[in-house]
């Protein structure tokens, strides 16, 4: 019998066991494969590899303009899937903690096979059975398969980072940060890419004006947009392609090409686990239902992770973790907010956001707005990466920074500074004021910062010279 049980160990799991032990809990971890999860082996670590591996061949691509000779780039596919899973299997050494967690004297059951309740305290898995008082459930999620005529030709975003070869052509249904990537990565590995979405743009979760600029960047590459698709009626296998058959603008059309790779959603690890006997209760999504405190309708059972389906993200997975162990254990007092969660993706150009959009601030603030562009910035033209922009907005009563978004080179490192800032409340004059090293990508914050006093008519005193002189007031 254990005070707590946590099953899964991607980071919310990690986070959960060790938060749980340190607190005094009699504590066991149960997971279906490897301690670490897919974030090392299936997400964030192997897109990130990829993502820098597309980033060297659009280096390479500007070697002559800063008069280096050198031949054209050529993506040998097979030795970069070497070096991409030498990557994942030394961050996996680093993350997986096993010896950490038996350290805490967490009993650790690895690649025990998919788990599942057989009443409300009791878990089972190969041979294995497991009684706690509290369960935290971190159980992850997977691709969303959907019910069309051939859907079992498409590619998952898993399986196209598996790919022996590159392929010519691909098509990419679905334009969130996975779709995304995928599109921009195989673009830059020379594929033909056709990107599809179902919305009226693509990366419908952010700022309208980050959609415009990632989507003229991405036609630019080559990559073929359709936004606004009314759904795919069929994928079929042609003489040496796959014909996906859509609806657009009232009309049937095709597009073939060597694969499909879909990206329209994910789904909680759910139907593995037998819920009904332990009587929890799933939203409308699919996805675990837990209020702020990761509880669940059954008060001793928590969910933490992809698993409830709240933001699914390895930073909020590990707090997720973290604050339900809190909570089973000293009881449901802490509360966790979403609000200052920064994301990101590492496509070219890259995009980022922290905070509200424009569209979202004007709603409940009388706003200030400012867009830097990377044009206008040294160390964009310095890089010779001119695309993009950096938009802040602000409180114009109590000067507070309501959100950022940058697109463009480092975006998502970039972003980071301003969320540490609305995360202690900094004023957008304070940020206006912070010294930061010249030239570097992150003090374009400050130059849209400074953009905001300015239309507050405060004057810090900044010397004229960190100003971006011919940045738009809006």
């Amino acid at each position: 019998m254990y005070d707590i049980i946590i099953i899964g160990a991607g980071p919310a799991g990690l986070n959960a066991a060790q938060q749980a032990a340190k607190l005094g809990a009699k504590t066991a971890l149960i997971t279906k494969g490897y301690v670490g999860g897919m974030a090392a082996t299936d997400g964030p670590v192997p897109v990130r590899a990829l993502a820098y591996a597309a980033r060297l061949v659009r280096e390479a691509q500007q070697l002559e303009q800063y008069g280096i000779s050198s031949t054209p780039p050529k993506v040998d596919y097979p030795k970069l899937m070497e070096r991409v899973r030498e990557i994942v299997v030394e961050v996996y050494e680093k993350v997986s903690q096993v010896e950490e967690l038996e350290a805490l004297n967490i009993a650790v059951y690895e690649n025990a096979g998919a788990a599942h309740f057989m009443d409300s305290h009791t878990v089972a898995a190969h041979g294995v059975i497991l009684r706690g008082e509290k369960i935290i459930i971190c159980a992850g999620g997977h691709s969303r398969p959907l019910p069309i005529p051939g859907f079992e030709l498409t590619y998952t975003h898993s399986e196209a980072w598996a790919l022996d070869d590159i392929p010519k052509s691909m098509i990419v249904v679905g334009s969130g940060a996975t779709g995304a990537q995928v599109a921009s990565i195989f673009n830059a590995f020379g594929t033909k890419v056709s990107m599809f979405e179902v919305a009226p743009r693509i990366l419908m979760t952010e700022d309208e004006d980050v959609s415009q600029v990632v989507k003229a960047a991405f036609q630019r590459q080559g990559i073929e947009v359709t936004e606004g698709m009314q759904g795919i009626d069929s994928f079929e296998k042609t003489v040496d392609s796959i014909r996906m058959t859509y609806r657009h603008e009232g009309q049937s059309k095709s597009c073939d090409a060597d694969l499909a790779v879909m990206s329209v959603g994910w789904m909680a690890n759910a139907q593995e686990l037998n819920l009904q006997a332990a009587g929890v209760e799933l939203d409308k999504r699919g996805f675990i239902a837990t209020n702020e405190y990761m509880q669940t309708n059954v008060p001793h059972i928590f969910a933490a992770g992809d698993i409830n389906g709240k933001m699914m993200l390895v930073s909020t997975g590990s707090m997720e973790g973290y604050y339900a162990a809190t909570n089973a254990i000293e009881g449901p007092h802490y509360p966790l907010e979403y609000d200052l969660i920064p994301m990101g993706s590492f496509t070219d150009p890259e995009y980022a956001q922290i905070g509200l959009t424009e569209a979202k601030a004007r709603q409940d603030h009388d706003i200030a707005v400012s867009t830097v562009q990377f044009s206008d910035y040294p160390r964009s033209i310095i890089d010779g990466r001119p695309e993009g922009f950096c938009k802040m907005i602000a409180d114009r009563d109590t000067h507070k920074i309501l959100g950022c978004h940058v697109v463009g080179e480092r975006a998502v490192e970039t972003v980071q500074l301003v969320a540490a800032g609305m995360k202690v409340g900094l004023t957008v004059e304070q940020l206006a004021e912070m010294p930061l090293s010249f030239p570097t990508y992150v003090a374009i914050v400050s130059w849209a910062a400074y953009e905001i006093v300015e239309q507050l008519g405060l004057d810090p005193g900044i010397p004229r010279w960190l100003r971006c002189p011919t940045a738009p007031i809006q």
